[in-house]
């Protein structure tokens, strides 16, 4: 498939997803927003991909939404524009292939909140981190109210928020927005070999484990104990478990077929 504003590429079992439009540092606006709701289906739809990752070309990772395409919306616009994101962000979230942010630059508005729907967020040192929102005049519109306090925590959540105060990479690693900080001449070497480690790794059982943990977060521990012992279950119908568990005590090397 063609893409205007996304370039998407397959490197064996990980795709990476480049959000390319360096001349707005990736804004955010409709049309980029709706090819990145079909590449998640292609990606979604590919049993060859094992794992995600997602990045920006340029100077940013993503700068934003897009504050042209905003600025004179109504009511009913402004809810639309914030459905879309939404929607296309919770689909990244529950794709069943982990999705690994690589943070270069400038994540601000919906590009933390991009980062936040991914699974794990590697960073350059030149990224830095915000939800400046209140100071054009709106609330964080793609999750960034409700997954920034779910990562690092009430109180650090509603400071960054009520404030729109930007920090660097450093401090986002201090307060558990991100993984692990590297140089920007690293980032994709490291998120490349994360990725690569876990499509290793048996994918039913990954794909199971992420199901397990975002859901787990909404229930109570014993509905959430509940649910795991059902996918653990689940595990032993897989091709994948018998020849994992073969190789583990035959020491030979294993080979997961995603089956």
């Amino acid at each position: 498939m063609e893409y205007k504003n996304i370039v998407l590429q397959m490197e064996d079992k990980v795709a990476v997803l480049t959000i390319s439009r360096p001349k707005a540092l990736n804004a955010l606006n409709s049309e980029t927003l709706k090819e990145l709701d079909l590449a998640i289906d292609e990606i979604a739809n590919d049993d060859k991909i094992y794992a995600v990752i997602i990045t920006g070309a340029g100077k940013a990772f993503v700068a934003g939404a897009d504050i042209t395409e905003m600025k004179d919306l109504d009511v009913m616009g402004g809810r639309r524009f914030g459905n879309l994101g939404n929607k296309v962000f919770r689909k990244l979230e529950t794709l069943e292939k982990p999705v690994i942010a690589a943070v270069n630059g400038f994540a601000l508005g919906g590009g933390c909140e991009l980062s936040m729907a991914c699974d794990i967020r590697i960073a350059s040192v030149k990224a830095k981190f915000g939800q400046p929102e209140v100071g054009l005049g709106i609330t964080p519109g793609f999750g960034g109210t409700q997954r920034l306090s779910r990562l690092v925590g009430l109180g650090m959540a509603k400071e960054l928020i009520y404030t729109a105060k930007i920090i660097n990479a450093e401090e986002a690693l201090r307060i558990g927005l991100v993984n692990k900080v590297v140089a920007l001449e690293d980032l994709l070497v490291e998120a490349k070999a994360l990725a690569n480690t876990i499509a290793g790794q048996a994918p039913i059982a990954v794909s199971l484990c992420k199901a397990a943990i975002n859901k787990g977060m909404q229930l109570d521990i014993d509905s959430a104990l509940s649910y795991e012992s059902e996918i653990f279950g689940e595990c032993f119908s897989t091709e994948d478990q018998s020849s994992g568990m073969t190789a583990f005590i035959e020491k030979t090397e294993k080979c997961f077929k995603n089956k």
